[in-house]
Order: C-alpha cells, then structure tokens, then sequence
C-alpha cells in the first residue's frame, strides 16, 4: 500500500487586534518576523512560511524594520515566506462587497510589488463565507481558497476538496480544513505526539479524504513563533512512520499537487454558515452596534459618495487624492479584520476602532469640502453669482427624486431657483436662528470686537430633482419675502404620501399601501430579551419569555406638502441585569420613541428609533410584521444578486445530537435589506447599520442592538463548551453593555405583491442617498470644517452643468466608481442582479474596455445573470 502524503504547513494566523491591541501585535510582529526572516535565511531546508495571506504585516514590519525590505523581498520572490492576497483577513459577511474586493486589490498588488502573491483564497478563521467569493476570487485571477468555517459534512462527498461556486457559475478549486488551520502547531516526534495525537488526527484526514492520497496538515496558531525544528522533525517521522510521507510544504504546493493528480467534481454553492465542524458565530451580526453603525456610513461616505466625488473633480482638472484614499483604506481594513469588526474584542481595542473609524470618517469630510469647494467657487467664477448651492450626484446615472440639504440665509424665508430662475419647490424639515458671534477687527486703535448679524440654518427637503449622472447641477438661494413650507405640528393622527399611509389610533399603529391596499396592523412592535451570551453569541436565558412592548403613546405629527411626520413612543419595564430577571424583577423604566417618516413620491416608509440604555445583558428587536403567511424563506441582497434563506433550520431538531459547535440559530446577517418576498405581498427592510434579522412567525425581527459585558462565556445555550477567543481569563467589557443613547434607522418597503431583485436594489440605491450637496455662502464656516480656511482654487471656471458620463439601463446597478489604481483612468464596476445578461452601454464613450479586478483588459462589455463587471474608460482628458 502506497503512503499517503501528508503535506505540514507551517504558518502563523496573525490577528491584528483582538483581546489585545495593535501596538501589542505590532511589538510582536517586529521581534517574529526578525527571528522568522533569518531562519529561512539560515535553513534552506525551511520550505517556506505562510504568515496568514496578509500584505498588512509587511507594511507594519517595514515601518520600523525599513532596512530589510530588500531580504523581506528576496524570501516572497522565492516562495519561500508567502504574503497576500489579502490586505488584512476581511470578515465577508460584515463588510461591503466593494471593501472585500479593495482589500484584495491592495493586497494582490502590494504583495506582488514584494515579489509575490499567494494565489490562494485563504479563509482560516473568518465567521462564515460570503457567497461571491469564489467569484471575487476569479476576479483577481486566485484559482484556490482554503477555508475552516462554514460546512456541513453532508455537503462534502467524501473529500475535503471541492468545487466552489458563486451564483454567477464562477468557481474555484477550495478546501476545507476540518481540523482547523491548528492540528499541527505542536508538531513532534516523541512517541507520545506522534503515536496519540498525530495519528488519530491523520487518521481522521484519512476518512474525510477518500479519492487522493494527499491529506493538508495545517500547522501554525495565533501569533506563533516560527518552528525552528520542523525540518529536523519532518526528517524524524518519516524514519519511524511506515503509514505517512510527510513533507514541508506550503498551501499552493498542496493544491497544485492534490489536483493535478485527482479531479473533485462535487460542488458547493452559496454563503457557507454551517456550525457542524466549527463556530460560525451567527449573532455576532448584532454585537457592539455602534462599531457596525459607524462602519456602514464611512464605507458608503467612502465608496458611494467620495470617490465618485473625487473622479468627477479629477475629470474637470482637480487633483485625485490617492494618497489620502490609501491611508484611509488601510486604516478601514484594519476595522474590517474578523475579530474587530466582530465587535469580540476588549474594550480598550473596541475603542481603538471606533477612534479609527471617526479618523476615517473625518477625512472624507474634508477631502469632499476641499473638492467642492474647489469645484463650486469655479462654478461661481463662471456665473458671477455668490450665494450658490451645487449638487453632485456620485451615481453614474440621472437622478430624478428627492434631495436633502442645509442651507443657511440671512432671513427666515428664501427661494431656492435654478440657473434658469425656475423655483423649486421645497418643505423646510427644521430651522434654528444661531448667533453669528463676534469677530475681530484690526484698527489702528487696536483690535475691536465687532458684532455679527446672526442667520438661520435650515434642513430642506427638495422632492423634484433632476441631475446629470455622476456630474452636477446648480441652483442659487434667493433672499426673498414669503410664505416659506415649514414641516409643523398638525392635530391629526396619520401621515401619508401617494404611496403610504400610517395611522396611529387607540395606541396601534397601522401601515397601508396604497395601490395594492395591503394593510398591517400594529406593523411593528419591540422584543426584549436576556442575552446571557458573550461577544461571540447572542444566548437565551432558559425559562426567561420575551418582554413584549405595549401600546405606542402619539407625540406628534408634523405636516408640509412635501414631508410627514408621525412621533410615538413605547415604555416598557425591564429587569437591570441577568441578576433581576432571574428574580423576575422589572423595575427599570426603558422607552423607545419612533419616527415615522413620508416624503413626497418615495416608495418607501423611513423609520427611526431612538433609545437611552441603561440596562445590562439583554437584547432589544424591533417586530415588524409583514402579509407574508407561514414563510418558508427570508430574501436578502448579499454580493450582487438576492439570496434565499430557510426560515426554519431542519437541522435545529438534533444538532445538540449530532455534536455540532453552534446551534444552527436562523439569524442572519444584513448586507442592505431582508424581508419576505410572496405574490401574496412583500414587505422588506432597508437597513442603515443594523447587520441582523430573523424571521418570526410573520415578522421581520431586526436586532437593533445586543447588551452584554463578557469576551468569553463557557456553555452557552446555543454554544456548549468551553468559551470562544481565550478561555484562560475572563475578560470583562462594561463598554459593551451600550449604555447611552442610540439611533437605528431603516426603510420599509411594503407590496401587494412579489417585489423583484431590480426594485429591492434601487429603492437600496435611493435610500441610502448617492449624492452629496454644498453651499457657496459667509454666513457658517463651521458646518462643512475646512470652510473658514484659505485654499487654492487650481480650476477658474466650470458651467454649471456638467456629466462625465452616463450609464444606461435600468437593470444594472453600480458598486464602484473611481480612479483606476495605475493610471488616472476611470473605473466603474457594475453588477446585474437580475436572472438574464444584459450589455454595458456607455453613453458617447467609444474608448470602453472590460477588465478583471486587477484592472487587467479582460472580458466583454456583457454583464451576466447574477454577476458584476469592471469597465475601464480612458481619461479623457483629465489633468
């Protein structure tokens, strides 16, 4: 019988932060990679080194260890130490499509600049698999992942090599890794390893392995330090083990090798969140909400509305900042690592994110004042009027709907007109008079303090809008006498636009579509339960029923022709802590005030709850109630077309039996919307920052936000055994107990009948608005920051009018626009959620071609069903 190869990997899975911070594993990864770097050096028969698919720990390494870059350079160019093709080890489920494929590009380019990239989709430990990965993967011209988490045994066919494929067709050859990326960290010879711990271990890789002779022994761990034995250990077993042929090897090696000699036919497809061989922590969605919150309004600022900004200025002569993206990407990437974005970490490294997400969210404020600022004062050469308002739409698509906007004037009441003096009509949402303060003046008597004349700053709602795509209008705010639409209190009990209505009576709230009449009643109501989990899990408390909120009192409704307003709130008396419910005492009073806003033409109803916490150990939902009956599947976006997901997990009733790690618990995550989808009726959720729901009997629950202040737990109701992340200290997070005020928003779009992908994906588009506005004026220098300081102005004039380029067809939507990252081309990506191709169709732009997600000529100009696709336009012109 002929020895199966076992193929050792060694490696180190390096987390950037968790219950440490990053300046500890910064320290760290100085002094391991010195003493890795010269082992190789000093052992050639060191094969090489996987240290976790990251570029990010070669940036770290060579900003205090400069002088090795060239010896760094020569050991990846060799093969020998193997970085990329990630930035940092992204989670796929909590971040945006968009910033997984960022994190591979820095990381595929950064990686290759040192020599080379691993062409491996490394996924040892991240909580779950995004569906398009395989897709991604392909993009960037990966052929291989290996991962740990996320399968069920019976989707395997008897191997631990499979096909796996996106919902575009795409696939890659992969592998699962069912012991973990650590079965071999303490790799030896001795008898008492080899005999009693190796052996059952290969033996087990045996049965899971049935058509190849190859078996993949990872053999690293958290932050290790490179074993210096192992090739004398290697050497050793194979001398006494007559079973096995081990060798040194590396993740590429391994693949390459297993599947030139076998072809695995079995495919699996989809998210991968199965909890049998390991933990997939599937409420870890609804863990530190304010890190998911912040997280989600930088990632749209940066993707959605900087970026795009910035293209547009690049096209009319203004400077690309690079630089400054590149900071701030990183930084980001750091945020999106596993255990951070999680939200499972302590509270000092918890802090850390959130300081590093209001860094990031700080300079794309100001990138995009400079810019339009810049952009404006040309516009305002041009056409010789000072007090202007230009509004840039960031989607490479006319816009026609509704826009949001602060405008400060002297006096109460103004006008809003185009260039061509038509008036626009406008509701003012709310107005404050704010002091104009005093300023100094230099005299020759000195300096005096001279009074200034105060103004008011007002929030308007424009609901018809018309705008050039990915380009710029502009109107002029006109100092006028009049009768101005102010949003104000009305005695009434409803809200309504052409679309909806909501009415508040007797303490109930009712939500109506028109055109379908579908009609649902006491449409959202509040769940509080104990969580009595950690930073990892969500766990109920045994016997412990749901505390469900009563009626709603009615504050306010507020009424103007474009914009309606409906205020309520919820009290409800919840125990203190795990201590009180236990006792079930209730003695903590806790409110929620709802509201419910319509505005004119939008086909959705925009919710918002606000709530103080003060309450230890418990998880608050909001309930909102659909017409679906008995639902057998929940529907999502998730990468670029919509995924379905069971209701009831089947596998529920006797996975305690059949010793899985984590009860496979029907929650899931959110990208940008959930909901339920029937010929009968649809009703779905566009969220803004809460990443998890579940469905509940007819409702939608939306976790707004989990209490809890442990890193780790030992057997959890839904989690047996021993804690997750370190379990030799208990590591307490009062900052993860959330207390403080917290607002949670989303959109609700309700149907009498079936709503379809290319509807879910526009009102996505439309509530998370694609544009942003700024005022040319002298009243407030301190609303957009860098206003009250000098800059240059590079461009003189600019019309008022202006698209760059527009892309046509309704059925196609964009995830990315930017500057191509080697030349000051542009970049668009492009994704079709629908089942059918569809073409690209650039409106007057010959100068077109289809590339990879290198940015590398590939491909046509053809979107397939379910798929995405990268167009590169020359940059005509641009300076």
């Amino acid at each position: 019988m002929s020895k199966k190869r076992v193929y050792v990997v060694p490696h180190s899975h390096w987390d950037r932060e968790w219950y440490f911070t990053i300046e500890d594993s910064n320290l760290l990864l100085a002094e391991n990679l010195d003493h890795l770097v010269t082992i190789l050096e000093e052992n050639p028969d060191y094969h090489g080194y996987v240290f976790d698919a990251q570029i990010s720990i070669v940036d770290e390494y060579l900003k205090v260890r400069p002088k090795n870059t060239e010896r760094l350079r020569s050991l990846i160019t060799e093969k020998r130490l193997f970085v990329g093709p990630w930035y940092t080890q992204a989670d796929s489920l909590l971040v945006h499509k968009e910033s997984l494929i960022r994190n591979l590009l820095y990381g595929v380019k950064g990686a290759k600049e040192m020599g080379h990239s691993m062409n491996i989709g490394y996924l040892p430990d991240i909580f779950g698999q995004n569906q398009y990965l395989p897709s991604i993967f392909k993009g960037f011209g990966i052929d291989n992942a290996i991962l740990q988490r996320g399968i069920y045994q019976d989707q395997l066919d008897g191997n631990t090599n499979f096909l796996w494929q996106s919902p575009d067709g795409k696939q890659v050859k992969a592998n699962v890794i069912p012991l973990g990326y650590g079965p071999g960290k303490f790799l030896s010879s001795d008898d008492e390893f080899h005999y009693e711990r190796l052996q059952p271990m290969l033996e087990k890789l045996e049965n899971v392995n049935q058509d190849t002779n190859h078996l993949l022994l990872p053999s690293g761990g958290d932050q290790v330090l490179v074993r210096a034995h192992f090739p004398a250990t290697i050497q050793q077993l194979n001398k006494k083990d007559d079973r096995y042929e081990f060798v040194l090897s590396d993740y590429e090696t391994f693949m390459n090798d297993t599947w030139e000699s076998n072809f695995f036919n079995n495919v699996i497809e989809g998210e991968l969140i199965g909890t049998e061989g390991s933990r997939i922590h599937n409420t870890i969605g609804s863990q530190r909400y304010d890190i998911k919150k912040l997280n989600d309004e930088v990632e749209h600022k940066l993707i959605h509305q900087l970026e795009p900004l910035a293209t547009i200025a690049l096209h009319v002569g203004l400077r690309y900042p690079q630089e400054w993206l590149d900071l701030m990407w990183k930084q980001l990437f750091d945020v999106h690592a596993h255990d951070s974005i999680g939200g499972c970490n302590s509270d000092e490294t918890n802090h850390d994110i959130i300081q590093r997400l209001i860094k990031v969210n700080r300079q794309a404020d100001g990138l995009m004042n400079l810019l339009k600022k810049q952009m404006t004062e040309a516009i305002r050469n041009e056409e010789k009027h000072d007090d202007l308002v230009v509004i840039f739409n960031t989607d490479p698509k006319p816009y026609q709907g509704g826009i949001q906007s602060v405008m400060f004037t002297k006096t109460p009441q103004f006008g809003i007109h185009s260039m061509k003096e038509e008036k626009l009509k406008f509701s003012i949402m709310q107005q404050d008079y704010l002091s104009g303060g005093k300023k100094i003046v230099v005299t020759a008597q000195g300096d005096q303090e001279v009074e200034i004349p105060g103004y008011y700053r007002s929030e308007v709602y424009i609901p018809h809008t018309e705008l050039p795509a990915l380009g710029y209008s502009t109107w002029k705010i006109v100092e006028e006498e009049g009768i101005s639409d102010n949003l104000s209190e009305v005695q009434a009990q409803s809200i309504g636009n052409r679309h909806y209505s909501v009415e508040w009576k007797d303490g109930t709230l009712t939500l109506q579509e028109r055109a379908s009449n579908a009609t649902i009643k006491d449409f959202i109501q509040f769940e509080d339960t104990a969580d009595a989990g950690d930073s990892y899990d969500y766990s109920p408390l045994p016997n412990d029923p749901p505390i469900i909120s009563g009626k709603a009192e009615l504050l306010s409704v507020e009424h103007s022709d474009a914009v309606h307003r409906l205020t309520v709130s919820h009290k409800m008396q919840l125990p203190q802590d795990l201590s009180a419910r236990k006792q079930g005492v209730s003695d903590e009073a806790f409110s929620i005030k709802t509201v419910i806003e319509l505005r004119k033409d939008e086909s959705f109803v925009r919710m918002k709850h606000v709530v103080d916490n003060h309450v230890n150990d418990h998880r608050l939902r909001v309930l909102v109630k659909t017409p679906v009956e008995n639902p057998n599947f929940s529907y999502g976006d998730q990468g670029y077309s919509l995924i379905r997901r069971p209701v009831v997990s089947e596998r529920m009733t006797d996975w305690r039996e059949q010793g899985y790690k984590e009860a496979p618990v029907p929650i899931y995550k959110v990208e940008q919307f959930a909901g339920l989808l029937s010929e009968r009726g649809s009703l779905m959720a566009f969220t803004k920052g809460i990443k998890e729901y579940e469905i509940v009997d007819s409702s939608i629950a939306l976790t707004m936000f989990r209490s809890v202040g442990l890193l780790g737990r030992d057997d959890l109701m839904w989690r047996p055994g021993r804690a997750s992340g370190i379990n030799n200290k208990v590591v307490t997070t009062p900052d993860a107990q959330m207390h403080g005020e917290m607002t949670f928003e989303y959109a609700l779009r309700l149907s009498g009948s079936e709503l379809c992908a290319e509807e879910l994906f526009d009102s996505a588009v439309r509530y998370k608005e694609r544009y942003v506005t700024y005022q040319r004026q002298e009243l407030n220098t301190f609303e957009e920051r860098l206003d009250r300081f000098e800059i240059p102005y590079p461009v003189k004039k600019l019309p008022s009018q202006y698209s760059l380029t527009e892309l046509f067809d309704d059925g196609l939507f964009v995830s990315s626009v930017k500057k191509a990252y080697d030349s000051k081309d542009l970049i668009i990506r492009v994704f079709n959620p629908a089942d059918v191709k569809r073409a690209i169709d650039i409106k007057g732009r010959p100068d077109v071609e289809a590339v990879n997600l290198n940015e590398e000529p590939e491909g046509d100009l053809f979107v397939e069903a379910k798929s995405f696709q990268t167009i590169r336009l020359s940059n005509g012109g641009a300076e």
